[in-house]
């Protein structure tokens, strides 16, 4: 048994929660579900792999995240963070038993960790989106999730290390779903590049990949609005090869890199035509 505690954060997950609770059953200390007050059969199915099972009013993800790290009876010194569309591959599993039956050495606070992300059941492998490392795995006490509205990322304090196995991301089950949600999204993101605070996580061409990523999307964000969706959109699909992830890498380049972009670009048009943020 791997001695760290899988926080899995749940709304109405009932078509994702049993595949992600079946990945880490039986080889996790413990297992904690914070939910969100589910309607569907969520908490029914959680029940049958974990009785560690709290509820919270959902406030935002970060909060949410937070919450668990301060309030949960974790037992265990490390912590792996996952949400209900993900899987632990049997790779990742091997990895981490074999990192755990040694002593870790002491400056190591956490570990970075790719998502593969599966759209319309096909693995996006190109186009930049692999490998994507984020840092789900830390010490207990020395990792906690940057407050953002949306696109928050796990800051650890202390030196990190990257993994090779993966953690299996399901975007969405439907096509409507996936949309609906990044209509949201958009709307948070664009709040957040208005409110143009201070990042907490340090942008650094030579830190670790998410230190690399933030530093991009500063960039990014100083583009003019609605040509850098196109640029980003061509820097991915034709520059970093999108193209050869077939027709699903079509669909899932031009709705998350162009699109997503776009409609970013448009609430943030909207924002500042209403005056709702200081210029």
């Amino acid at each position: 048994m791997l001695p760290i505690s899988v926080i899995i954060l749940t709304y109405n997950e009932e078509k994702n929660i049993e595949e992600c609770l079946k990945s880490v059953h039986g080889f996790f200390d413990e297992i904690f579900i914070v939910d969100s007050y589910s309607t569907d059969n969520t908490i029914e199915i959680c029940k049958k792999y974990t009785d560690k099972i709290y509820q919270r009013e959902f406030e935002d993800y970060s909060s949410q995240r937070n919450w668990a790290f301060n309030n949960l009876p974790i037992k265990t010194e490390w912590i792996l963070n996952l949400d209900a569309d993900h899987r632990v591959t049997k790779e990742l599993l091997d990895e981490l038993y074999k990192i755990y039956s040694h002593k870790i050495k002491e400056d190591i606070k956490g570990f970075l960790i790719s998502r593969r992300t599966i759209f319309m059941g096909k693995w996006i492998r190109y186009g930049a989106h692999y490998p994507v490392y984020h840092a789900v795995l830390f010490k207990k006490g020395f990792g906690k999730c940057e407050k953002r509205l949306y696109d928050q990322h796990f800051i650890i304090e202390g030196k990190v290390k990257k993994l090779k196995g993966d953690i299996i991301d399901i975007v969405s089950d439907s096509i409507d779903k996936f949309i609906f949600k990044h209509i949201k999204w958009a709307e948070l993101e664009a709040q957040e590049q208005l409110l143009k605070r201070h990042s907490e996580i340090k942008p650094y061409l030579f830190g670790n990949p998410i230190q690399k990523r933030r530093l991009y999307r500063n960039f990014y964000n100083k583009m003019p609005l609605f040509i850098r969706p196109f640029l980003y959109f061509f820097y991915r699909y034709f520059i970093r090869l999108g193209f050869l992830d077939g027709i699903e890498g079509l669909i899932f380049h031009f709705l998350h890199a162009l699109w997503y972009r776009f409609l970013i670009d448009v609430k943030i048009y909207q924002l500042k035509k209403r005056n709702d943020f200081l210029q």
